[in-house]
């Protein structure tokens, strides 16, 4: 597997990744309606201070990490 589409790769999912973190606080703040509590915490976190929100997804950093190691490991990087 060549360089670039391995950097491809993680350029795609960096941009997924990113577009999640961005649409993930804008849902939570237009829609009161949800109920925070409701929704697991390893699925939505939620960090309300003022008016400052910021909600991610644990899941999908973990998924992000696991992702990041497991390349890592196919280019032999840890040898």
């Amino acid at each position: 597997m060549s360089w670039e589409r391995v950097f491809t790769g993680l350029g795609v999912f960096f941009v997924l990744l990113g577009l999640a973190f961005i649409v993930a606080p804008l849902i939570v703040k237009h829609l009161p309606s949800i109920s925070l509590e409701r929704i697991p915490w390893i699925l939505l976190w939620v960090y309300r201070k003022d008016d400052f929100w910021f909600a991610t997804s644990p899941i999908l950093i973990i998924a992000g990490i696991a992702y990041i190691l497991w390349t890592l490991i196919r280019l032999g990087v840890f040898r």
